[in-house]
């Protein structure tokens, strides 16, 4: 009876193998982790038509030339730092700070009232007392640090112009935007630049507007020096 049972299992298990039934030692298989999709690069944003691009630059060569006139229309006030040289004589090269009653000293002449001159005004006021000392003097004065802290805001905003650094404060981008009534509907607001000029000429700083307003990062917001352009040009489209 036992030895008729056995023949019966294993004839059982023959006919499972048969059937395609397999049995394997070992681990099972691991199924295959899938793989990530490749990131796709973000388009580019298009590129401006070369007509537009050239009005552009146009617009800002415009602002540039409009502070320029500001500052040669420029009248010398308290605290303004004047570089003052006097050709061939440069022993009497000076820098020279305005007091707040308007006057500076200078050698061999003394105190010379320039508050409230233009700079051509200025150097005529110090030739004039510098000839009793030295033969035609050629008396030129360029202002290294204007005591008045001014920013220009120009381009798309309502109210284009220069406007004052207040005394305790810095002043950021969107502040000066705000001061000059906003931007226009024709803005192109995310591609506002700073122009900064330095010693080493001028450079220029884009500020990205919407991270500011909608994203809240204020490290976009950026203080501005003295003599800063904030310029915002018109959109393409």
């Amino acid at each position: 009876m036992i030895r008729r049972r056995f023949w019966g299992v294993l004839a059982a298990l023959l006919l499972a193998g048969c059937g395609g039934v397999s049995f394997q030692l070992g681990d099972p298989a691991v199924p295959e982790t899938p793989k990530a999709p490749a990131k796709t690069a973000r388009p580019k944003p298009a590129a401006a038509p070369p007509e537009l691009e050239n009005k552009e630059a146009a617009a800002i060569q415009d602002a540039l030339r409009f502070v320029e006139d500001q500052r040669h229309s420029y009248r010398v006030g308290a605290a303004d730092l004047l570089q003052i040289t006097v050709y061939q004589e440069p022993e009497l090269a000076r820098k020279v700070r305005v007091s707040p009653e308007g006057i500076i000293t200078f050698p061999l002449i003394g105190r010379v009232s320039v508050a409230g001159l233009s700079v051509a005004g200025a150097e005529e006021a110090i030739t004039r007392q510098l000839s009793r000392f030295v033969i035609n003097p050629q008396v030129s004065v360029f202002i290294e640090d204007y005591g008045n802290k001014t920013i220009y805001v120009l381009g798309e905003v309502k109210k284009p112009g220069s406007y004052p650094i207040p005394t305790e404060a810095p002043l950021s981008v969107l502040e000066a935007i705000t001061l000059a009534g906003g931007f226009t509907e024709y803005a192109a607001v995310d591609r506002t630049r700073i122009i900064r000029k330095g010693k080493k000429g001028k450079r220029t700083i884009d500020v990205e507007i919407t991270a500011i307003t909608k994203k809240g990062d204020k490290s976009k917001d950026l203080p501005l020096q003295p003599n800063d352009v904030v310029f915002i040009p018109e959109s393409f489209f």
